[in-house]
């Protein structure tokens, strides 16, 4: 016991060589279990919203699912590379005595913002909203374009 203390080291009586493993295990799954008994929002779904960002030749397109929400409650800014989507999501007021068995839904100010693979013509950026659906159409600058190159003879 003492040469334990000492040098930070089993003695050689109570060696057990998976006793450090099992005290990490019980430990790691104390955390797990305080982790799952989180109250109120334990779990979200992830990043809000998910976006799917495609391109043809000419253009980008953003779509993005943005349920209950409305044009007015978003805000869309755009740079030569960068795009910006930020919004409130409101969701109706439950019941004081309403107890929840699963929270999935969270409302709230979002952001989104990430860098665009080419520059864009932010002037000419299209928004629409349907369904519950937000895409862009964004145009690609004539620098970012494809150019066919003529070979001379």
């Amino acid at each position: 016991m003492f040469y334990r203390r000492i040098f930070g080291m089993p003695a050689f009586s109570s060696f057990q060589p998976f006793e450090e493993l099992s005290r990490m295990r019980r430990q790691m799954d104390r955390i797990m279990d305080s982790l799952w008994e989180r109250p109120g929002s334990a779990w979200t779904a992830g990043v809000f919203p998910a976006i799917n960002l495609t391109e043809d030749e000419q253009h980008f397109y953003i779509r993005t699912e943005l349920p209950g929400l409305t044009a007015e409650n978003l805000d869309i800014q755009a740079t030569t590379r960068n795009l910006t989507i930020t919004g409130e999501r409101k969701l109706a007021v439950e019941n004081e005595s309403a107890r929840y068995h699963r929270r999935e839904r969270e409302g709230g100010r979002f952001s989104r913002a990430f860098a665009l693979p080419k520059e864009v013509d932010a002037e000419r950026i299209e928004a629409k909203m349907e369904n519950g659906v937000l895409t862009l159409k964004i145009p690609k600058a004539e620098s970012a374009k494809p150019r066919r190159i003529a070979i001379g003879k």
